[in-house]
């Protein structure tokens, strides 16, 4: 995980979020239920009190890393307190919100495809790590990256990384500016749902497309 993710509504956050001094909506995107990587999705952040939801490059790497270190697009919670990821956990956390991920099970060239959501639907708030600096001809200098752990087991039993997913209060937490770096990094060890929170359905092989964006890509299959 995660190389697919489902976000077509995530109008709820509005109500989840309603606490905020206001909020920002600056997305243009339009709904995909096949979001893959370097595509460019709405991502939340807070600033001064205010909720921002800016479009964003999905994939990070650093200036620095150019030719030494590939694109990233998950990130480690064992590693988020390295020196690669350090500063953008104490500068630039953000959420991922989605409606559901994909995961694969099966041999290679003959794998059945799973969509994974929240149990009563409500929306996944992804933790998530971005950059925000000045633009540069590199996409991925500034882009965001999902925050996974361990998958523990009996999430689908599909795949050895999750996402790390949280409640709507805790999610508000890991934006909290004042929470620092450590405390964040602890948050990501331990206050992701767990399985229990979870459903799944297969879906059928076109979400293997990344061309293909529609709602019937999530439709359940027999």
């Amino acid at each position: 995980m995660c190389n697919r993710f489902d976000q077509h509504n995530i109008s709820d956050l509005i109500n989840d979020f309603a606490w905020a001094a206001e909020l920002l909506n600056r997305s243009s995107a339009e709904p995909s239920w096949n979001v893959a990587p370097t595509h460019v999705r709405p991502v939340m952040r807070l600033e001064a009190g205010s909720l921002l939801i800016d479009d964003l490059y999905w994939g990070y790497q650093a200036p620095w890393a150019e030719g030494k270190v590939p694109v990233a697009r998950n990130a480690k919670v064992e590693k988020l307190e390295g020196g690669y990821w350090g500063p953008l956990l104490k500068r630039w956390r953000v959420l991922v919100p989605a409606n559901g991920w994909y995961e694969w099970t099966g041999e290679k060239g003959n794998k059945q495809g799973w969509h994974i959501h929240r149990k009563a639907g409500e929306l996944l708030y992804i933790a998530g790590l971005a950059s925000f600096a000045e633009p540069t001809t590199n996409k991925a200098n500034n882009g965001f990256v999902m925050v996974t752990a361990d998958a523990a087991g009996g999430l689908v039993d599909v795949h050895d990384r999750r996402p790390v997913v949280f409640s709507a209060a805790d999610a508000a937490t890991w934006l909290d500016p004042e929470l620092s770096g450590e405390q964040a990094a602890e948050m990501a060890r331990s206050m992701g749902l767990g399985p229990e929170h979870f459903d799944w359905h297969k879906v059928g092989k076109a979400v293997g497309n990344v061309n293909s964006i529609g709602p019937e890509l999530a439709q359940p299959v027999a």
